[in-house]
């Protein structure tokens, strides 16, 4: 069965939501920067539960310098687990189960004609909202909803923080259908045990573990099919 979208989303807005917050969820360079244009102007035409955040965080990116936002990027989500953008290590941590659940995510790519090169795992959150928008609108929103916990998660640490990133995970959060009394009651687990801790890699995703090679894709990151 399809998971139902949020009320008051069309197909194309909620392309148009994750490709933005994709964006968005990129280190703040130069090329993000120069797309703030493009950028507001997608946000000025969704639904206000998703643009007026989205529109909130072009704000602060234009009022922020550019130095000033790499390093708080760099702070936020490079040095803090619990701002982790990696959407399977909510829920398996560095276990094995983490490995056959990248591979799940790679394998789902692939069956939309889609291919990620080695330099970035698959459930990168701004990948799934790439892949969710311009790859395959239905799987990628299952892909959401599956780690839904994780999502939350995410997004109840940088609330905590007064992270300005915040606004984006509102904007994502807004496109999807509201919380069920299992995924709340996930997302309570998660805040009192944390993710699971076998120290063993991630080999399952390794060389040899999908049947095709990747192929490297342009900027952003799904932008061909195979």
């Amino acid at each position: 069965m399809r998971p139902a979208s949020k009320p008051g989303f069309t197909d194309a807005q909620l392309a148009t939501a994750w490709q933005a917050a994709s964006l968005l969820l990129g280190y703040p360079d130069e090329e993000l920067l120069g797309r703030r244009p493009l950028l507001r102007r997608a946000a000025i035409a969704l639904p206000a539960p998703a643009g007026t955040p989205l529109t909130r965080f072009l704000d602060h990116l234009d009022a922020t310098p550019p130095p000033d936002l790499a390093a708080d990027y760099v702070a936020t989500f490079d040095h803090r687990k619990r701002c982790c953008l990696y959407l399977t290590y909510y829920a398996y941590g560095d276990t094995r189960k983490r490995g056959m659940a990248l591979l799940r995510f790679k394998q789902a790519y692939q069956a939309a004609g889609l291919v990620l090169d080695d330099t970035e795992l698959p459930d990168h959150l701004a990948v799934v909202l790439e892949f969710a928008a311009t790859g395959d609108l239905a799987e990628g929103r299952r892909l959401l909803l599956e780690y839904r916990a994780g999502l939350e998660l995410l997004c109840l640490a940088l609330t905590e923080s007064a992270s300005p990133w915040t606004a984006v995970l509102d904007a994502v959060a807004a496109t999807l259908p509201p919380l069920t009394g299992r995924t709340e009651d996930a997302v309570a687990r998660l805040i009192a045990e944390g993710p699971p801790e076998e120290q063993v890699g991630l080999a399952p995703y390794g060389p040899g573990a999908a049947d095709s090679g990747p192929v490297l894709l342009p900027d952003p990151v799904f932008g061909g099919r195979s």
